[in-house]
């Protein structure tokens, strides 16, 4: 087996081109995401909201992709790759602006529903790492691009913290939403300046009078996308969605349990997800290596294993150091599942069709365990949307029944995905371009 050195080095390799350009806007989108997303929560309370109005106002960001991801996933794969990205990031840069002069919950409830209405990117972004990705080693080059974007994660939920303690849950966040509106209208511009077009059909042009066609076009075909989707992505699908509901339900309460359940302050908290993002980063580029010579499907399965052993163990942790061994335990998870399921789910579909697929399915890197808000992502399609939202609901309800039912539905659906897994997903004999 190659040692560490070796492997970070032929990882590494691979961070060139659209691999890299992505990896630099995904280190702008996350530091900012990690920031805002395991306290966004908070903000919401702050707002005037309850524990229920968390799950409803998580729940309105996937129902656009409902409405948006069939149209974006046409247009990516008929129109181009490149330019609905850029347009994509600078328009939600607008959007998130609006979350900074939010009075009430109700106006970040609107605000949230008029970002997801811009969200195209995401299949057309899917894609395109899809497209510039060589199937024998998308494991690694998924895992090196995930450990650069996530080097700025890793010093972010602290500081997030110390500003969350030093102003509080109102001012603190809407502090913090202004990064991130910064971050997602720059790294729009960085795309339509440096990316470069994977799509052969780049050429055409949409123009206003093409849209009812257009849309016609795109909704029409969902059926059809759905009807013939290739049979070894089924199962991959179901493992997705199940996934996502179980990451929809637990979500926004982590921070909210390991404050008022456990007696964890903010900095605490942003300490363990800064000590969790380290090590996830540390573990991307070996986990991508294993990925790419253990298989994608066994790998899932481990990983999955090891979520449904941890994460249930939160609600039981007493102190800030039992919660800390969990979050760490959760970072090794998260490492492995993101390249396993986005290689799976990239060697198994066909080139032509991925940016119509991967608007049904997302891009495929769940992330058991993530400690805040945010459903939304390059992972969710408009297949994932409605359990999504059901499962966003469920969780305000479940937490206010009582704090410990979100982790334990959580470990269901796990389990559910895990027999999937071992029963019925395989790798391809010969994997998709």
């Amino acid at each position: 087996m190659d040692n560490p050195i070796s492997s970070l080095r032929a990882s590494l390799r691979f961070l060139h081109g659209n691999i890299l350009i992505i990896a630099i806007t995904n280190g702008l989108g996350n530091f900012a995401r990690a920031m805002i997303f395991p306290y966004a929560s908070l903000y919401i309370l702050a707002l005037g909201g309850s524990a229920t109005t968390v799950g409803f106002v998580d729940s309105l960001f996937p129902l656009t992709g409902l409405l948006i991801f069939p149209i974006a996933g046409y247009v990516a794969d008929h129109m181009g790759r490149v330019k609905i990205i850029g347009w994509a990031g600078i328009l939600s840069g607008m959007a998130i602006a609006l979350f900074v002069v939010a009075p009430t919950w109700q106006f970040v409830a609107a605000a949230t529903i008029l970002r997801g209405l811009i969200n195209l990117q995401f299949p057309a972004r899917s894609a395109i790492i899809a497209d510039s990705l060589s199937p024998q080693d998308r494991g690694r080059g998924i895992a090196a691009m995930n450990t650069v974007s996530g080097l700025l994660t890793i010093i972010a939920p602290y500081i997030a913290g110390l500003v969350v303690d030093a102003y509080g849950a109102n001012l603190g966040l809407r502090m913090l939403y202004t990064v991130m509106a910064l971050a997602y209208a720059g790294s729009g511009v960085i795309h339509w300046r440096w990316l470069v077009e994977t799509s052969s059909h780049a050429s055409q042009r949409l123009k206003l009078t093409d849209l009812p066609g257009l849309l016609k076009r795109a909704y029409g075909g969902v059926p059809t996308t759905l009807r013939t989707l290739p049979l070894p992505l089924r199962p991959v699908a179901a493992v997705v969605v199940l996934s996502f509901m179980a990451n929809a339900v637990v979500s926004p309460f982590w921070v909210i349990y390991a404050v008022n359940e456990i007696g964890l302050s903010e900095t605490s908290w942003g300490l363990i997800l800064l000590l969790e993002a380290t090590l996830r980063n540390i573990a991307y580029i070996p986990a991508g290596a294993l990925v790419d010579r253990w298989g994608r499907a066994r790998s899932l399965a481990v990983a999955l294993t090891l979520a449904l052993v941890t994460i249930p163990l939160f609600v039981w942790a007493p102190s800030f150091g039992v919660v800390l061994a969990i979050r760490l335990l959760v970072a090794i998870n998260q490492a492995i599942t993101v390249p396993a399921c986005t290689a799976l789910l990239a060697d198994l579909t066909p080139r032509h069709l991925r940016g119509q697929i991967m608007g049904a399915m997302g891009q495929g890197g769940i992330m058991l365990g993530t400690a805040g808000g945010g459903t939304g992502g390059p992972s969710v399609g408009f297949v994932t949307t409605i359990p999504l939202m059901i499962a966003s609901l469920m969780g305000g309800y479940l937490y206010t029944a009582n704090p410990v039912y979100p982790w334990l539905f959580l470990a269901g659906m796990v389990a559910l995905a895990l027999i999937l897994v071992l029963g019925f997903i395989r790798d391809p004999q010969a994997a998709e371009l």
